[in-house]
């Protein structure tokens, strides 16, 4: 173990210590009491949030607000401040990952939702919008009677970039697009809640970007993060080298939306650097933010990242440098004790300035005054009535049942296999070291689940006589031992459902796989028991990471695939009730699916735009000239759906102030005026005014109900150097019954769906024929400057 894990891992051991001791109080400490008479100024609520924050850090000595510079906030007791723990995790649940939370007291479960990248694949809005609602209430609920904070430090929205990746699983997918999505829905429900917000408090204010939360959410890990150790290279030494195209137009935008539309109150530095200069330390990176996005939060650095900055990057030559540099960058508090073992001695030194630290308070005591926390009790506060009944309720579970369900993704169903009539089956066999695990297809970043049911059990509600192999001892598949008794069971039962794929032992935080491949000897068993058993099987893949499965795709006795993910505690019923009928499948991939040679790329290369001059294929759907397993936004359904364009326009005119910018590079041979090949957006004017639906109607035409997922692409006419392939530009999820059609309108908005950033960095709107595509149709929208 490093150096820097086992100080980690020390600090965490003392940190739950600390909160398991302090929660086992029947009292939940908290400022400005009524019963003190509390005189200060922050605790008067007619006064703005930044009057009251300007109060308290008015009011500290040095010493003091040296002590606020780390996770575990120290008490301020002359002034009836306790401590505050702000790291607590609830990427798809409340999580036990962080000390500010703890399953000891009168709650001990929590509704454990599918791992993100299900529920991404089920590209709808609203259920995202939920679960994050869902998560929040949770939240509040515990923090109530003293179980967790309310600092959440989730979504984690680094693109699914490299298919190896071991938190990929965590994250939206690979569009940036999709990301920006989810992270403006999830963190719009995990900050305001719709528990009683339609019935009294309505639409929360947001005049200035300082209102009230419930929660506060974290979006991570700024920026260009998605490697934990390949080779030589690990997350904490990695400098991310990313060229200006693809940091505005990859992995910027999921953090842009987050915090423009999402209105989230923090944002996390990463380990990595980016471009020579550690993510934390980078002014342009985490002032930008501020200036023009118009965050405002607080910014805190990933777990010791502070620390890396000097002990593992090498970044600077000194301790107090490297708080310096993170303070000077913009950042607020350190996750870890390194901020303050070291402050001191930087301000003695003048390196830093004690007004540099102001800075930092007032973001931090903004976000806890935001919270209700200097109002008082907060249990008597709006949200005071959260409680123990709040916490794995029907609805909650029903919510993590339907994610489950609206997640799955059929991938393969020849001669429509499935799904199976549940009334004409007499046995099954289940084979699969996972089918009967449920903690292994919870993912990362979990608590205590409600009710988890296993796949085997799932499958039980539905088939009276199930026999049951493990087949391979686990995940990993070194041994053929449990082979015998698996085909046994094949030869036996009716039908045959093999569980197979990726568990925590094969990808997780500080571990990415080096193969897409199968695990050890998985697709060995599963070529064996397809050749044995009396029906071709069916095919459940677990696991967040692409797979190569293409020897399974093209075995004729291989009649269907599914891929569940990490389905979470309701996952063994959302399976067998898609497997037997009772549910439609309808989720997509949200990452595409790459053969095993892709691991000749370099994982470290952040290239997004394919070079064909050294061989480099590209990274995702938008970009990647490679061959596929499957690709992104693929997906089956029981039923079949046929699209109708009703409306969509066909012209596009541009207004705006166009001038030739001599710093700017054009594309040869193109001039300006009415010949100009592109028009930068921030030369738009009035870019709502080009907003536009396009209108569709979608038709079930087969025999099943069933949700679909429209996806409207678009594929930019080619007129600058590193246009993608073609661009998801809206979606969206709708229920339509058998031999019926419904309409769908989805909104366009061209100065950022439509537009692309240029090889310096500048976002614009390519001009001629954009083609539209919606499945098979297409429509050619023209664009043009007036």
């Amino acid at each position: 173990m490093s150096n820097l894990r086992k100080s980690i891992f020390f600090f965490f051991i003392l940190f739950q210590f600390c909160n398991i001791n302090s929660i086992s109080s029947s009292e939940l400490q908290f400022p400005c009491n009524p019963s003190l008479n509390s005189p200060y100024p922050f605790c008067n609520k007619s006064l703005s949030v930044t009057a009251r924050a300007q109060s308290i850090v008015s009011l500290l000595t040095l010493e003091e607000k040296i002590q606020q510079l780390s996770n575990n906030a120290s008490a301020i007791p002359r002034l009836g401040i306790p401590s505050y723990e702000w790291w607590s995790e609830g990427l798809h649940g409340i999580a036990t990952n962080g000390p500010g939370v703890s399953f000891v007291g009168p709650i001990s479960s929590a509704t454990t939702f599918p791992q993100v990248l299900v529920t991404a694949a089920s590209f709808n809005r609203t259920l995202w919008y939920l679960i994050g609602s869902a998560i929040g209430v949770e939240a509040r609920s515990m923090f109530n009677v003293g179980q967790c904070g309310l600092t959440i430090w989730a979504p984690n929205i680094n693109n699914f970039r490299d298919p190896r990746w071991g938190r990929g699983q965590e994250t939206p997918g690979e569009d940036p697009m999709v990301a920006s999505a989810y992270s403006i829905e999830f963190v719009r429900g995990l900050q305001s809640g719709n528990w009683r917000r339609e019935r009294e408090i309505g639409p929360m204010e947001e005049d200035d970007g300082m209102e009230s939360l419930m929660v506060s959410a974290c979006c991570k890990h700024l920026t260009a993060y998605d490697l934990e150790k390949w080779k030589n290279f690990t997350r904490y030494t990695f400098n991310s080298v990313v060229t200006e195209q693809d940091l505005v137009d990859t992995y910027q935008p999921p953090f842009r939306s987050c915090v423009q539309q999402g209105k989230a109150s923090c944002l996390m530095c990463s380990y990595n650097a980016v471009n020579g200069v550690p993510a934390c330390a980078k002014p342009e990176l985490l002032q930008k933010a501020r200036t023009d996005w118009g965050f405002k939060g607080y910014i805190t650095s990933d777990c010791d990242a502070v620390a890396t900055v000097f002990e593992y990057q090498n970044y600077t030559t000194n301790r107090e440098d490297a708080i310096a540099d993170v303070l000077k960058a913009g950042m607020d508090i350190n996750c870890g004790t390194f901020m303050l073992r070291n402050t001191k001695s930087a301000v003695d030194q003048r390196k830093v300035k004690e007004e540099e630290i102001d800075r930092a308070l007032l973001n931090l005591f903004s976000v806890r005054i935001r919270l209700g926390l200097f109002d008082g009790d907060p249990r008597e506060g709006k949200f005071g009535e959260l409680g123990a009944q709040n916490v794995c309720t029907e609805q909650h579970k029903t919510l993590a049942l339907e994610a489950a369900r609206q997640g799955i993704v059929l991938l393969k169903n020849e001669n429509r296999f499935l799904p199976l009539n549940k009334n004409a089956i007499s046995s099954l066999a289940v084979i699969g070291s996972l089918a009967n695990n449920v903690s292994n297809l919870l993912g990362d970043y979990v608590g205590v689940p409600c009710s988890p049911m296993s796949l085997l059990e799932g499958f039980q509600e539905y088939v009276e006589t199930i026999f049951f192999a493990s087949g391979c001892l686990d995940v990993s598949c070194a041994s053929d031992d449990g082979f015998d008794e698996a085909i046994l069971i094949a030869k036996r039962a009716d039908f045959v459902i093999v569980v197979a794929g990726l568990d925590l032992s094969q990808e997780h935080e500080d571990l990415d796989r080096v193969s897409l491949v199968l695990p050890g000897k998985q697709m060995t068993l599963i070529s064996s028991l397809a050749s044995v058993s009396k029906k071709p099987i069916i095919l459940v893949l677990t696991g967040g990471g692409p797979l190569d499965i293409s020897l399974a795709k093209k075995d004729s006795g291989v009649a269907s695939i599914l891929w569940i993910g990490y389905p979470g505690e309701s996952g063994g019923k959302a399976l067998a009730e898609v497997i037997f009928g009772d549910i439609n499948p309808g989720g997509r991939l949200p990452v595409t699916w790459y053969p095993q040679s892709f691991t000749n790329v370099p994982m470290n290369d952040m290239h997004m735009r394919a070079d064909p001059s050294r061989g480099y294929p590209g990274r995702t759907y938008r970009f990647y000239t490679g061959d596929r397993v499957y690709g992104f936004g693929q997906g089956l359904s029981y039923t079949s759906f046929k699209y109708k364009l009703l409306s969509a326009p066909q012209k596009l005119s541009l207004l705006g102030n166009f001038k030739a910018k001599s710093s700017r590079k054009r594309v040869p041979h193109v001039g300006d005026g009415a010949n100009v090949s592109y028009m930068e957006v921030e030369d738009v004017e009035s870019c709502d005014l080009l907003k536009f639906y396009v209108k569709l109607l979608v038709a079930n035409i087969g025999e099943f109900d069933g949700s679909h997922v429209v996806m409207l692409f678009s594929e930019f006419p080619k007129v600058l150097r590193g246009t993608p392939q073609r661009q998801l530009i809206g979606f969206e999820r709708l229920h339509v019954k058998r031999q019926q059609a419904a309409e769908s309108s989805i909104l366009v908005d061209p100065c950022n769906h439509v537009s692309m950033a240029d090889e310096s960095g500048t976002r614009v709107i390519p001009l001629g024929d954009h083609i539209i595509s919606l499945g098979d149709l297409e429509h050619v929208l023209s664009i043009q400057v007036l």
